[in-house]
């Protein structure tokens, strides 16, 4: 990223800013202003976080929000209700009163002297989540927003379930949460108060993890928050972004699909981040793109922006397998609306281990194929979602297709273009009443190195919605479809397309309670492709400004940091376990003479093909430490299950200096609901 010094516009920069609820409660923000903004107003853009803005997100957000204001913009940080140096607890997220403090704090902004009455919102990942429920709200001051790495749909894509299976991130995140909850506000900030504030957060603000798993299926606690309840209620512009390593994909498109108001999406080849610092790369100008976004629909200047194509996305060239890349081959390619008119079914049917063009296999025989995965398939998996903080993306895919179906298309005559989400129609039985099917399709090279290219995952209670739900009834047929994560990949001609499907999927989701066979009947099965017709010589004209940003805060790395997965098979006993190292060592950041320390390790286990032996571990320690003010907080989640239930155990322990001076004990067993 080419670091801005120059902007054109001088900017102020106000810290330890307050906005006032009617609560009585204050939010912790930071604002950058363009010089003479009190003069002459300007448009406001928020971004509103739980991620602490003075020790969390800082570099983050110094090389975005100057940007914006150096470019004419009142540029505004807050944290959440809870989180950093804001008062109150954070009891969950996307709650009704994160929302209503959202509205509150659009309308406060709107009444500034330096704001001109307009306000956009800017997030990625939680920050671009409310950025759409708000929009949903229709507060008058929010007049567009710009979306990164979110969803619409909290239930189906969304860290906690997908396809109705329990993702292993669901854990993952909230164990993350309940680090970030269990930290103080500090001292420098607001005094000595801060001690009462930190314990009062430590009581209050719960065990997510355990709040999550009471709701297996769609209920109405998913529905809030979810946009897809009716599109119709947003009716502002938007501008959806995410990447091809990210979990949230497959929401640009629906947003591009559904929406009625201006829209534009845009997917690139990154992980879960913004896109002008974007990895894999290439990464854009994105804060160009945004800013061009907001003199538009907050400044009602034609800026051009909307003469370019509604879907902008970065089709992926083949590469060997990797679980990082820093660089993904491709180019870039539009559609002027989505769905496209420009993309076409493709079907191939199930024949026996291959991939046939229907065609070809009209008239032949039935044929039944089984499967009982090794419960450890998907050991090689990666995340659900990356974020390009070490190997997280998926290995050669060989080592797990040995515990799959697996079917191969002859070798590829032609380039074959794919752009959108495939799908597979399977008609199959099952020897269990609880099930799950996982689906890959991998890109394989002549030398059958094999690159996934997108997965999806079936919970077949869920066959028929993830809300009312019924169980397979044994040696009974049944149809079904598995949707896969959106695409937009070339398979070279000389290369094979494998779909692979297996019954686990473990650590990317829960395992069933037990063992299950599937069977499969090729006959009536059909794997059907997205295929993209033609490049246009508007793909060609679709480029982008190099990535700039403003200057990010001075940080010095006292001790190096370490992130790592690590696979550990014990063939004594048989247990293979999943060690997720992310050990950002201990950061100096001379603005606030602060030391910030911040140590997680994931654990997922797994012994022999005993479904009671799964087992996920969280280990999180953080800390800060100035002169005589040194505190250090520890959280442990277990989280484990058997055929009927699951189990929690949870400890947090907060101290000041060597003295532990809170601790605390969860213990939950709730019970599986067709999961």
């Amino acid at each position: 990223m080419k670091t801005v010094e120059q902007l054109p516009h001088e900017v102020i920069q106000l810290d330890q800013q307050w906005i006032p609820l009617s609560d009585g409660v204050n939010l912790a923000a930071r604002i950058w202003l363009p010089e003479g903004a009190e003069q002459n107003p300007v448009p406001a853009v928020l971004e509103y976080i739980p991620y602490r803005l003075r020790d969390g997100t800082v570099g983050r957000d110094m090389t975005m929000h100057p940007y914006f204001a150096g470019h004419g913009y009142a540029s505004v940080r807050v944290d959440i209700r809870g989180s950093g140096e804001s008062e109150g607890v954070l009891r969950d997220e996307y709650i009704e009163q994160e929302l209503a403090d959202g509205e509150e704090i659009l309308r406060w902004l709107a009444q500034q002297t330096w704001c001109d009455g307009n306000v956009g919102m800017i997030g990625i990942s939680w920050g671009g989540f409310n950025g759409l429920q708000l929009a949903a709200r229709r507060p008058p001051e929010l007049k567009a927003i710009v979306t990164v790495c979110s969803t619409d749909d909290r239930y189906t894509d969304d860290v906690h379930y997908m396809g109705g299976c329990l993702l292993g991130d669901h854990l993952s995140w909230a164990s993350t949460m309940f680090a970030f909850n269990s930290l103080p506000p500090d001292p420098a900030v607001v005094g000595d108060r801060w001690r009462d504030m930190w314990h009062q957060r430590l009581r209050g603000s719960g065990l997510w993890l355990a709040q999550w798993l009471q709701h297996q299926r769609r209920d109405d606690y998913w529905k809030h928050g979810s946009i897809c309840e009716d599109f119709d209620d947003v009716e502002i512009p938007v501008l959806a972004a995410s990447g091809w390593a990210d979990g949230y994909t497959n929401a640009v498109f629906r947003l591009m699909e559904n929406l009625k108001t201006p829209r534009m999406g845009l997917v690139g080849p990154w992980s879960h981040l913004y896109p002008h610092i974007g990895s894999p790369g290439p990464a854009i100008g994105f804060l160009q793109e945004c800013v061009d976004w907001w003199d538009q629909w907050l400044k009602g200047r034609d800026s051009g922006i909307m003469q370019k194509p509604m879907l902008r996305a970065w089709l992926q060239d083949s590469m060997p397998p990797t679980t990082s890349y820093e660089h993904r081959h491709g180019r870039w390619i539009t559609e002027p609306a989505w769905p496209s008119g420009n993309v076409e079914e493709l079907r191939y049917a199930l024949s026996g281990s291959r991939l046939k063009t229907e065609a070809d296999v009209e008239h032949r025989r039935e044929r039944k194929l089984t499967n009982q995965s090794p419960l450890t398939c998907g050991l090689f998996a990666g995340k659900w979602c990356s974020y390009a903080r070490g190997p997280d993306l998926a290995h050669d895919q060989r080592e797990e297709d040995g515990g799959a179906l697996t079917f191969d298309t002859a070798v590829l005559k032609e380039d074959l273009v794919l752009l959108g989400a495939p799908r597979l129609e399977l008609e199959l039985q099952c020897n269990k009443p609880v099930a799950m099917v996982a689906v890959r399709l991998s890109d394989v090279a002549p030398d059958d190195k094999a690159t996934r290219v997108t997965y999806g995952v079936l919970n077949l209670c869920h066959r028929e919605d993830h809300e009312h739900i019924e169980p397979l009834a044994p040696g009974e047929r049944y149809r079904v479809t598995v949707k896969l994560n959106a695409l937009a990949q070339t398979f070279p001609k000389g290369h094979r397309l494998r779909l692979s499907l297996s019954t686990s999927y473990w650590p990317i989701v829960w395992p069933p309670p037990e063992p299950a066979r599937l069977t499969v009947f090729d006959r009536s099965s059909r794997l059907v492709l997205p295929r993209r017709k033609e490049f246009r010589k508007e793909d060609d004209a679709c480029t982008f400004r190099e990535p700039e940003g403003c200057p990010p805060e001075p940080m010095e790395q006292l001790t190096p940091p370490h992130h790592n997965w690590y696979v550990h098979r014990d063939l004594a006993v048989d247990k293979s376990t999943l060690e997720v190292i992310n050990d950002d060592g201990i950061a100096y950041l001379p603005e606030l003479d602060l030391k910030v320390m911040n140590k997680s390790v994931e654990l997922y286990s797994s012994t022999d093909d005993d479904f009671g032996s799964i087992r996920g571990e969280t280990l999180w320690e953080r800390g800060f430490k100035r002169d005589n003010w040194d505190v250090k907080t520890v959280t442990r989640t277990i989280l484990t299950s058997d055929a009927e239930n699951f189990f929690i155990h949870a400890t947090l322990d907060a101290y000041e200096g060597e003295e532990r001076v809170y601790a605390n004990t969860w213990n939950y067993t709730i019970a599986r609901d067709g999961v």
